[in-house]
């Protein structure tokens, strides 16, 4: 029996109420460009990602059959898998691609390691379904507002010196370390709601030259609450903690296990290894959040700058002609490839010892690869098996992302 080894793919798209709205949802924009699906954007719903993974939640289909990815690569592991995959990832796609569409901020969060995961996902299978970690990587398709990793330990300081804030200071407040960080934020994590609502009160009414480099927070501070209230603890967080980021198109962050974020606005290209467990602390309705001595317990102080968070594209050496960069972060499980090509233009990539997941997020072209040619349009995704090489040509420009391990 022969077996595909490339092959087209459905999406398919989640409706959390920090998405974007109706046609507005590039995620949903996107999904509904397959042919075939019965797919139809409704303008009154949200519609926040896109998952295109063989995850149980919201899985890949193979589109010719409705078939779910997972099920079509365990017939076939060895040549859509490849040996690597199915040796070091237990015969699973080690990585989840998705599409965001970001209309207000996801919950304030992080991805617990390996040992914590494990170790949730036993106590609590239904709430933490895995137990893998997962590391992240967020590729901008669009403007893309971001907090991400915390501030430098000289630019916190300061702000808990100001008086709504002494409360929170530490006990030594002229000499701030990590630890000092991680209880500041686990103190903010856990004030009851009229204290939140006081201190934001009293925070926004304070003049912007006492806050220096963060003078911004009056202007995210009320945008914030307009979304989820003057009593989230997640603001304070946030504003008074974490680097707040604006990126462009092309631009990428890096997000590590236990690493706090929590996206605000834009539309994203994310891939991160192959989990859906988190612990979420702010920005969502209190009976969604986790335990805040946990989440604080769990924190990783890896980044304190934009430059700890920012993950440079470099050129890739599966390209062939010079149109494609990769993004790769600092774990095994996935690189992420960008290809851009403008009209007239064409690309070859080397094949990879494990299996590629690619969407067309602009433009429209042609693929050969395994001896067939395809259709290339946006929105349209494709899955690509170990050792097959691709050409890509586009008559009038294509912009291509592409997960491969």
């Amino acid at each position: 029996m022969s077996h595909d080894l490339v092959f087209q793919l459905s999406g398919t798209c989640n409706n959390y109420p920090w998405g974007k709205k109706g046609k507005q949802s590039l995620a949903a924009q996107l999904c509904a460009k397959t042919p075939g699906i019965d797919f139809h954007i409704n303008d009154d719903e949200f519609y926040s990602e896109m998952w295109f993974g063989d995850y149980p939640d919201f899985p890949a289909r193979k589109l010719s059959t409705g078939e779910v990815l997972a099920d079509v690569l365990q017939r076939n592991k060895e040549k859509l898998l490849g040996k690597k995959v199915v040796e070091k990832f237990d015969s699973q796609l080690p990585y989840l691609p998705k599409i965001l569409s970001i209309a207000k901020a996801l919950p304030l969060q992080l991805h617990p390691n390996k040992e914590l995961a494990a170790k949730l996902h036993e106590q609590d299978p239904n709430s933490f379904t895995d137990p893998n970690h997962k590391p992240e990587i967020a590729v901008a398709l669009s403007k893309f507002e971001v907090f991400a990793g915390f501030k430098p330990l000289d630019k916190v300081a300061p702000l808990f010196k100001l008086r709504p804030l002494q409360q929170f200071s530490p006990d030594n407040p002229d000499k701030w370390t990590d630890e000092s960080l991680r209880n500041v934020t686990r103190n903010l994590l856990k004030a009851d709601l009229d204290t939140v609502n006081k201190v934001q009160t009293e925070l926004s009414k304070l003049p912007k030259d006492q806050l220096g480099d963060a003078a911004y927070i009056q202007d995210l501070l009320p945008r914030l609450q307009d979304q989820y209230g003057p009593e989230d603890a997640g603001s304070l967080v946030a504003l008074l903690c974490m680097n707040f980021l604006v990126f462009g198109p092309g631009d990428a962050v890096w997000i590590p296990a236990d690493g706090i974020h929590a996206y605000l606005a834009g539309d994203i290209v994310e891939c991160m290894a192959r989990s859906n467990n988190v612990l979420n602390t702010g920005f969502c309705p209190p009976g969604d959040r986790n335990n805040a001595d946990t989440f604080a317990d769990t924190l990783t102080f890896k980044a304190h700058s934009r430059e700890d968070v920012y993950l440079p594209s470099q050129k890739s050496d599966k390209s062939k002609k010079g149109k494609t960069v990769v993004y790769k972060p600092p774990m095994s499980e996935f690189d992420m490839l960008k290809t851009d090509l403008s009209a007239g233009e064409s690309e070859e990539l080397t094949a990879s010892e494990g299996p590629g997941v690619l969407i067309v997020t602009s433009g429209e072209g042609v693929m050969h690869a395994d001896g067939k040619d395809f259709q290339l349009k946006e929105g349209w995704i494709f899955y690509v098996a170990p050792s097959v090489s691709v050409k890509w040509e586009s008559p009038e420009g294509m912009q291509i992302h592409m997960a491969v391990v």
